[in-house]
């Protein structure tokens, strides 16, 4: 049988310290929320709207400052991936930069598409920054009944 220890205020037990960790945690990843667009690795990562209506779905991408031919859209079943690689120059004269917050580099997002969508009526358009990516759904397949024959 466990032993009864006696509490005493001020001390510092497991569930405490796990708990101040977790905290934290938290506090750390508030912290860069507003730039959640960037990762701890500097990479870009561009964020993305998934919505679905009766007839399509629709995926929105905030790609602001990229070039619509640098844009690259796959769908392999039902993955859709988008790439794409944003360049960022800069012309320095003699400008001391303190902050930066314009990111680039290249991206690649993946999403699970969740319904059948008709690959080859897919359309993607690019406007103000924006990539809108409209996918008809698959009209579902009916009900197909098989007749059992007994031999």
């Amino acid at each position: 049988m466990a032993d009864l220890i006696r509490w005493r205020k001020g001390e510092d037990w497991g569930l405490t310290q796990m708990r101040r960790e977790m905290d934290r945690l938290f506090d750390r990843f508030s912290e860069a929320w507003p730039f959640r667009g960037l990762t701890d690795t500097g990479k870009w990562m561009p964020s993305l709207d998934l919505s679905e209506t009766d007839k399509e779905l629709i995926v929105r991408a905030e790609l602001p400052g990229m070039d619509p031919k640098g844009i690259d859209i796959s769908l392999s079943g039902n993955v859709l991936t988008v790439k794409g690689e944003r360049k960022h120059e800069r012309e320095e004269k003699k400008e001391n930069f303190h902050l930066v917050e314009r990111s680039s580099g290249s991206f690649s997002r993946t999403l699970q598409l969740p319904v059948e969508v008709e690959a080859d009526k897919i359309k993607a358009n690019y406007k103000d920054g924006v990539l809108s990516i409209s996918m008809p759904k698959t009209e579902p397949e009916a009900v197909k009944k098989i007749e059992v024959k007994a031999n």
